[in-house]
């Protein structure tokens, strides 16, 4: 049944989403879990989960459809793997990932990652490529999810204050998908105000969630710092006090985001993780801070259930299954990769040119005789392929490490 703080907090979102979502989070967009799986052996649990809500169907989910399948992963003691994506070619090893595990997707893009989506060369100002990119890439994945069997969220990455016009972009975006679908183009947002204090961080947090919940959209917020460096956030040199968020910080995240009617929300609350891949040792993972936070938020509840938050892990660099299963276990539902991903495809196409190196000297000319054409070798869509089926293998990797398998019939 449902826990008495869904019925304490429940509102009607118009016309769809009724339960509001804690997420606890590390920021980060890594997940090391070893290294990259050879096509061959990539094997997946044999583990089944209950049924998924009616709600939930195959394509892009939003509403309370996300807000189910959020529920339902937290009590399957599921992650959903959150890709970060940069072209149409890691949008489809996501998808072909997804359907050969059997479970849901979360596919993500960057500021960075629109822009480039866009063109490098595009004209960006008040980041118009970065939101034309990034909205094209959210069109994209709409038109082909469904044809993959699997439910898929639909979500943005980091945002800081000096790249809310990117955000104000995309918000545009889902007004417009709204009235014309009776739904937002994203499932989902995240803001990364982490470095102002609190206070403003939350008041702005509360002012864009004020604007979404009309829409229906989902909100991601971030308390914290993490480690590291990704796509322009360089945390590399942060005092290591600010890799661990607190408890009573998230209580207070919790209180203001829950007065928003309608709002529904995560929080990414940092408990030592880093972006990028470091040597074992090198990262002092703190998911015992996911179970405290969950024992205080559910005393100042007043309920019964000791899991009353939905956890978001963004990341695990450096940090074992084992320590992943444990922050699942304390109701971790989401989890990044990109460091990973990025190297998985680089692996592929180098594979591939190692493979038929011979072949991709000039166009005309090989081992088989100095007239033979080259063509179907140096063709693009081979290496990229190439590439689409290694990151698509060790996404299969990842989500049998958070147990995100045999969750929907697979492909």
């Amino acid at each position: 049944g449902s826990p008495v703080w869904l019925h304490r907090l429940s509102i009607n979102l118009r016309p769809t989403m009724s339960l509001r979502i804690l997420g606890l989070a590390a920021v980060a967009s890594a997940l090391s879990l070893g290294n990259v799986a050879p096509r061959a052996s990539v094997s997946m649990s044999t583990r089944t989960a209950t049924p998924l809500p009616a709600t939930v169907k195959p394509g892009v989910v939003s509403g309370q459809a996300l807000v189910d399948l959020l529920q339902h992963a937290k009590e399957n003691k599921y992650a959903i793997p959150a890709v970060n994506v940069v072209s149409s070619c890691s949008i489809t090893a996501c998808l072909e990932a997804a359907a050969k595990y059997g479970g849901p997707i979360i596919v993500q893009f960057s500021r960075g990652g629109g822009q480039f989506i866009a063109g490098k060369k595009a004209k960006n100002d008040n980041d118009a490529a970065c939101i034309a990119g990034t909205v094209a890439g959210a069109l994209h994945v709409r038109q082909v999810a469904e044809l993959y069997g699997v439910p898929v969220i639909l979500h943005t990455d980091h945002c800081m204050r000096s790249w809310l016009p990117w955000f104000d972009g995309l918000m545009e975006a889902n007004e417009k998908h709204f009235e014309l679908h009776g739904e937002p183009l994203f499932s989902s947002h995240m803001l990364d105000l982490s470095e102002e204090p609190l206070e403003e961080n939350i008041a702005t947090c509360k002012e864009y969630l004020e604007r979404m919940a009309k829409f229906n959209c989902l909100l991601e917020m971030e308390l914290g710092v993490t480690g590291g460096e990704e796509d322009g956030v360089d945390n590399t040199d942060v005092d290591s006090s600010r890799l661990y968020t607190q408890p009573e910080e998230v209580w207070e995240v919790y209180k203001a985001l829950s007065e928003v009617e309608g709002g529904a929300f995560t929080i990414a609350a940092a408990f030592g993780n880093v972006h990028g891949v470091y040597a074992p040792g090198n990262v002092d993972l703190r998911p015992d801070i996911l179970h405290n936070t969950q024992k205080y938020v559910a005393e100042k509840l007043g309920g019964d259930d000791p899991l009353p938050c939905l956890f978001v892990f963004h990341g695990g660099s450096g940090s074992s299954v084992e320590d992943i299963r444990y922050a699942i276990d304390a109701g971790t539902i989401k989890m990044n990769i990109d460091t990973d991903t990025q190297w998985a495809f680089w692996d592929g196409i180098r594979q591939y040119e190692a493979k038929y190196h011979d072949y991709l000297q000039a166009q005309i000319g090989n081992p088989e005789g100095e007239t033979k054409p080259n063509k179907k070798y140096y063709d693009p869509r081979m290496a990229l392929r190439s590439g689409e089926e290694v990151m698509r293998d060790r996404l299969c990797q990842a989500a049998d490490d958070l147990n995100c398998v045999n969750v929907v019939p697979v492909l």
